[in-house]
């Protein structure tokens, strides 16, 4: 039997529903921002529905994309950064590989060697062992890298982590038009759904690949569109 559409017993069709998905994760807009823009093209849907509809199809739409992915670099440029949820701060564990694609993210309450070794089995879970792994020089990151891949070369060279490091910059600026993000599960899905529509607009995905580059997301989404 066909498993049943995740749009079933949804008022609105899945071309709209996307549309705002893409929308939010693409662009500095806040739900209400994205209430407006869809309201002056008719489509008349409240921002909690909009923000009801983002939590629950991004990771759909990274689970469908993952057979689509390109294999990660060897190059694993790692650090952390800093946002706020409920008021509080918060660590984001980001690595990205030498080609611009962001291999994984990770939201922790702490900034421990327990954290860094989540994010980094999490992350050899999904991806090969890299032979290069660029941090900063924050002993809890060191400890792990030892502990789980002690055959890659560990840099900490100054300036060396500039890559990801100037990547911290577009999730903040994605962020900044928020409200604030209000419980850990739902910064994570917006993080990651940001980090996700970063690698398909990079081309780091076997979607949207047959149109120009300005029109690859859009593609890709219809695509996916078939797949949940």
């Amino acid at each position: 039997m066909q498993a049943p559409s995740a749009f079933a017993g949804f008022r609105f069709p899945p071309d709209v529903i996307l549309l705002a998905v893409r929308w939010y994760l693409r662009y500095s807009l806040s739900y209400r921002d994205l209430e407006e823009i869809l309201a002056e093209r008719g489509i008349d849907v409240d921002h909690v529905t909009l923000f009801r509809w983002v939590q629950r199809f991004t990771p759909l739409l990274i689970d469908a994309a993952r057979p689509c992915r390109h294999a990660v670099g060897n190059r694993w440029f790692v650090d952390e950064t800093y946002v706020k949820v409920s008021g509080v701060w918060r660590y984001v564990y980001r690595a990205v590989d030498q080609h611009g694609q962001v291999i994984d993210v990770f939201v922790s309450r702490r900034r421990d060697i327990a954290s860094a070794r989540r994010f980094f089995t999490t992350a050899l879970a999904a991806h090969h062992a890299p032979a290069e792994v660029i941090t900063d020089r924050a002993p809890a990151l060191a400890n792990v890298i030892d502990e789980l891949i002690p055959a890659a070369f560990h840099n900490t060279g100054q300036y060396e982590n500039n890559r990801c490091e100037a990547d911290h910059g577009r999730l903040k600026a994605r962020l900044r038009p928020m409200r604030g993000l209000k419980t850990d599960r739902t910064a994570s899905v917006v993080i990651r759904g940001h980090a996700f529509v970063q690698n398909l607009r990079r081309g780091h995905y076997e979607l949207g690949v047959e149109t120009a580059p300005v029109y690859r997301l859009a593609t890709a989404f219809d695509e996916l569109q078939l797949a949940i």
